[in-house]
């Protein structure tokens, strides 16, 4: 999104970066809630039948709802409500369920303890085998109860799919409300976000370490562009790049060690190394051009970066440790925002396209490009930690939203805020247990 809006709209580098601290984000309620809607119909999907979880009706979370979203969204998978049917002790009626055509059945339970807590049982039963596919028991508070109905859902997803799910991981984006802007984390669904930090001046380009742990992103309440680390438990953060002239578009490196940052000290938008811990920044590029947007290949040993070198923006890649720059998009003269598969195998980027700007995915190993959207105004996308799902912003009837689609485009999920806009998501990692 960053070189998105500022190339359009600025005709010199001053300009850059005064149009970056008039970033103007329409109003979202700080309070709102977000609303699934999926759209499409994948290729192959499990169908799987979802009993009402036993004594949902007394919980604050509806479980089953909650897990068959995120079953839906993944694009993997067709749920079935069923209703009151059993729990996780009641062996079901694999007849009753085959003639429903199903190839999975999960049940389970909630029971409210004396202590306050809940405790959240479940089974999952293969319907085609008959066969007991296992099963979890949690006692937890009212508050995380969301999180344990996606710890649920990552387990039906693996179960079945053999892939990590990754409905327990989270999201970071921006918005503004009433003059202030908002660096909000949340679930991966959208839902139940926290604000990490408000500010009276923009925000942008967040971006998760690769622990999960911590946040970097550019903040401009020092009237320029600042980098900032974010502990995410704590709340506590420290400056990170702090150069004369901007500091901008942070990314981290697959270790965690470094990250990669845009650096006008020197004259000239161009890349370069630091620390995680901070100190001494050591320049990557070397040109009289815009280079920014960096982002690291899975295994560290190159980055993908924006740059107008060419005439107009392009996707290249150089070494992590310096060397030959490399062109990597050579279809439509304005392509942005690169984001690499966790593989290393697909390429997600903002290519404008008669005007409109669509999101792309560039098979790496064919070097083959398609529009992936019907959307006309996408903009950053970031790969979930499984490489099976993208989110991004877009606008949806002059609105601005928050998606997530598969990577063949046709399973769509639109995660709305009720009244305002949504910019620059970022999909965290894996965390650990």
């Amino acid at each position: 999104m960053t070189f998105q809006y500022f190339h359009r709209r600025c005709s010199s580098l001053l300009q850059f970066w005064v149009c970056c601290a008039l970033l103007i984000f329409a109003v979202i309620s700080s309070y709102a809630q977000f609303r699934v809607e999926v759209t499409g119909v994948g290729v192959t999907q499990i169908p799987i039948g979802i009993a009402t979880f036993k004594g949902e009706d007394n919980s604050p979370q509806k479980v089953s709802i909650i897990i068959s979203a995120d079953l839906e969204r993944s694009g993997q998978f067709k749920s079935s409500g069923l209703g009151a049917l059993g729990d996780e002790v009641s062996r079901p009626d694999f007849s009753v369920l085959r003639q429903k055509n199903l190839d999975a059945h999960l049940a389970g339970s909630i029971t409210r303890l004396s202590d306050g807590r809940f405790d959240v049982r479940f089974r999952l039963w293969d319907v085609v085998k008959g066969q007991d596919l296992g099963g979890q028991s949690f006692a937890v508070s009212p508050s995380d109860l969301r999180l344990i109905s996606h710890r649920i859902s990552d387990y039906v997803y693996e179960k079945l799919t053999g892939d990590k799910g990754v409905f327990s991981t989270r999201i970071a984006y921006i918005t503004k409300n009433a003059g202030k802007y908002h660096l909000w984390i949340a679930d991966s669904d959208g839902e139940n976000a926290q604000a990490a930090l408000t500010s009276p001046e923009p925000i942008i380009s967040p971006g998760w370490s690769p622990s999960g742990t911590q946040l970097a992103y550019v903040s401009f309440e020092s009237r320029k562009p600042v980098i900032y680390v974010h502990e995410v438990a704590s709340g506590k953060r420290r400056v990170l790049a702090n150069f004369k002239g901007s500091n901008s578009a942070p990314t981290w490196s697959p270790n965690g060690n470094q990250l990669a940052v845009t650096l006008t000290r020197d004259g000239g938008s161009q890349l370069y190394l630091i620390s995680s811990v901070g100190g001494e920044a050591k320049r990557l590029t070397q040109s009289p051009s815009i280079d920014t947007e960096p982002v690291f290949t899975p295994d560290g040993s190159a980055i993908y970066f924006v740059s107008d070198r060419g005439g107009s923006p392009q996707i290249y890649r150089t070494p992590s440790i310096g060397g030959p720059v490399q062109r990597v998009t050579f279809t439509g003269n304005y392509n942005i925002s690169p984001s690499i598969s966790p593989d290393g195998r697909f390429l997600a980027y903002i290519s404008r396209v008669n005007g409109q700007f669509k999101l792309h995915l560039m098979d790496l190993n064919l070097d083959k490009a398609t529009a992936i959207t019907q959307t006309v105004a996408d903009e950053r996308p970031s790969f979930a930690p499984n490489g099976k799902l993208l989110v991004y912003a877009t606008q949806i009837q002059g609105r601005e939203a928050l998606m997530t689609t598969t990577l063949d485009g046709r399973i769509t999920a639109r995660l709305a805020g009720q009244n305002g806009d949504i910019r620059e998501p970022h999909w965290g990692p894996f965390l650990k247990p």
